[in-house]
């Protein structure tokens, strides 16, 4: 997979966060199924639980432009730490991608790690569990 306009998505998107009170960036891109990249940001709110991270704004992007499923996701952040998905996010990504599903973790300066969903969210939760 190559990653490399992810991370160009990503990096433009993580500038347009808006994030006042924790002044933590996130940027986002994710590739999906109609083979068409949609990047996302953070977006904070004073009421903190109702906040967006930057991968549900990729999310939400991709159902709008007519995408089904993501086949690669990469995770722009800022420091010196790894900035994977939060909880909410691996489930929300798990709803559109398969367990094999590759996801890049990016600073600044380039690609910093990936792993797999499987790896981010083991024996997880998805649509097939709801089939009967």
């Amino acid at each position: 997979m190559d990653f490399d306009a992810l991370f160009d998505a990503a990096k433009a998107a993580q500038p347009r966060a808006y994030a006042p009170y924790s002044r933590f960036k996130v940027g986002a891109a994710l590739l999906a199924d109609d083979g068409a990249i949609y990047p996302g940001c953070n977006v904070e709110n004073a009421a903190y639980p109702v906040g967006a991270c930057a991968e549900a704004g990729a999310i939400s992007a991709m159902i709008a432009g007519g995408g089904r499923a993501i086949r690669a996701i990469l995770v722009l952040g800022e420091g010196e730490e790894l900035v994977t998905p939060c909880g909410a996010c691996r489930q929300r990504i798990r709803e559109f991608a398969a367990p094999e599903t590759p996801i890049a973790i990016a600073g600044l300066d380039g690609i910093r790690a990936r792993f797999s969903l499987a790896e981010l969210l083991p024996a997880s939760f998805g649509p097939a569990n709801l089939r009967s």
